[in-house]
């Protein structure tokens, strides 16, 4: 009998565990929202403001402008041929009193955007009977195309994330280019090799920064499971694959330097750093408050009051960035709230015999890491930044399902720190292509990826 209790008990508990899985979605666990199964249901909606869609008064528009009249190519004068009031037929040159014209620019792609440059090496017979030949430059023999269109493939597949077949299309409908998926992946690895050094600048640059945003995700390398790591400053982001998710991986990342303070989750990997170095993303413990809540008894009590308690970080933090408050008042505002969180934790860490309890208790263990954004310059209380730059590894992995040799897996790993890095600082991606690129081919340095 004793047996068969055990065995019902331990049949239970495993339907309890299925139960919560199969109810896991983005609003209860560190799920993706694309992951979120049919019948899911929505998030309630925010709060009316009473104001109307679109661009609200005071706010500055943005449109193109004029290009300067120099920089038009051509420029079609539309001249009115007689008065619309008294029908008198005007003059064919402007008179002093009429008005400057009003001018409307019409953007328009070419019939024919690429242009072919050919080079011929000419020869000469000398009287010696000897034929010399002239040598093409390195630059110009090494590839068939420009550096600009050279640069154009691997922005679309890396930047834009096209498949190679995508790019393909693209350049030969679109710019008339006759290319081979082979060409696209040799292009592809060119461009690799010529960001080798920017790379390097910005892994150097994040391992040494005093504040850094830490993430991970799943990536695929010959079908194989590997993780796509990322460590992100405010103006660089370095990106790392590595066939490890724990410390392994993380301290390829960092190239072995635990420097600074580290922003991340609760994963066990980021144990390896101090406790006082680190801080834990408040908006991950939101979803895992939402999981106690949804789990109901004794549980949803503690999910339901450590969110309430939590809620109260956000706008006074928000209140500290837009520089309503200073740094001793956000810490004096926040001290009954770190207080009450603390109570509530040690209140469920007594709920024997409950995952809430675990929880709880490892919350307890990681206190200080809760509050390190209230004395640390730079740090905030989320790990927004880190999912938000490693979103766009995310969309590159649902369209191409990952990389199939080690050549493709760091063609991956620079394009995104680049493309992130350059993005953080509103500079352009594809001209930092195009000049690495150049600088490639001369065997010249690449340009910096730092700001200046």
């Amino acid at each position: 009998m004793k047996r068969l209790e055990a065995i019902i008990e331990k049949q239970e508990k495993r339907i309890q565990h299925l139960e919560e899985r199969l109810a896991q979605t983005s609003r209860n666990s560190h799920r993706p929202p694309s992951s979120d199964p049919p019948g899911t249901p929505p998030k309630p909606p925010k709060p009316s403001t009473g104001r109307k869609p679109g661009g609200q008064p005071g706010h500055e528009g943005k449109n193109r402008g004029l290009l300067p009249i120099e920089e038009v190519k051509d420029v079609i004068h539309h001249h009115p041929s007689v008065c619309e009031k008294c029908k008198k037929p005007f003059r064919g040159t402007p008179g002093a009193l009429d008005p400057p014209p009003l001018r409307h620019q019409v953007w328009e792609l070419l019939l024919k955007l690429v242009e072919v440059v050919e080079h011929q090496a000419h020869a000469r017979h000398c009287s010696c009977g000897h034929i010399t030949r002239a040598t093409l430059p390195q630059e110009i023999a090494g590839s068939s195309f420009g550096p600009r269109l050279a640069a154009t493939v691997p922005y679309l597949s890396g930047v834009c994330h096209l498949s190679r077949r995508q790019t393909e299309e693209v350049l030969e409908d679109l710019l008339g280019v006759p290319i081979a998926l082979g060409t696209v992946s040799n292009l592809e690895a060119e461009t690799g090799e010529a960001l080798v050094s920017p790379y390097q600048e910005a892994a150097e640059a994040v391992q040494a920064a005093p504040v850094k945003n830490l993430d991970e995700t799943g990536w695929k390398q010959c079908g194989n499971r590997r993780w796509l790591w990322t460590a992100a400053t405010a103006v660089v982001a370095f990106f790392s694959i590595h066939q490890l998710r724990g410390e392994e991986g993380l301290l390829k990342l960092l190239g072995g330097k635990l420097l600074g303070i580290f922003t991340s989750d609760r994963w066990s990997a980021y144990r390896v750093r101090a406790i006082r170095f680190r801080q834990i993303c408040w908006a991950h413990l939101m979803r895992d408050f939402q999981k106690l809540i949804d789990r109901g008894g004794r549980e949803a009590k503690i999910g339901q009051k450590a969110k309430e308690i939590a809620s109260w970080i956000f706008p006074v933090w928000k209140d500290f960035k837009a520089g309503g408050i200073n740094r001793e008042t956000l810490q004096g505002c926040l001290r009954p709230v770190r207080m009450d969180f603390k109570r509530v934790m040690e209140a469920g860490a007594r709920l024997r015999g409950t995952k809430a309890a675990i929880f709880c208790q490892n919350l307890l263990d990681l206190e200080p890491a809760l509050w390190t954004f209230t004395r640390e310059e730079g740090v905030e209380p989320t790990n927004n930044h880190a999912e938000r730059v490693l979103r766009r590894g995310v969309l590159w992995r649902k369209n191409c399902f990952g990389c199939a040799s080690d050549r493709g897996a760091r063609f991956v790993e620079r394009m995104l720190t680049v493309a992130q890095s350059l993005r953080l600082q509103k500079r352009s991606v594809l001209d930092f292509l195009i000049k690495s690129v150049e600088a490639h081919r001369r065997g010249k340095q690449a340009p910096s990826i730092l700001p200046a």
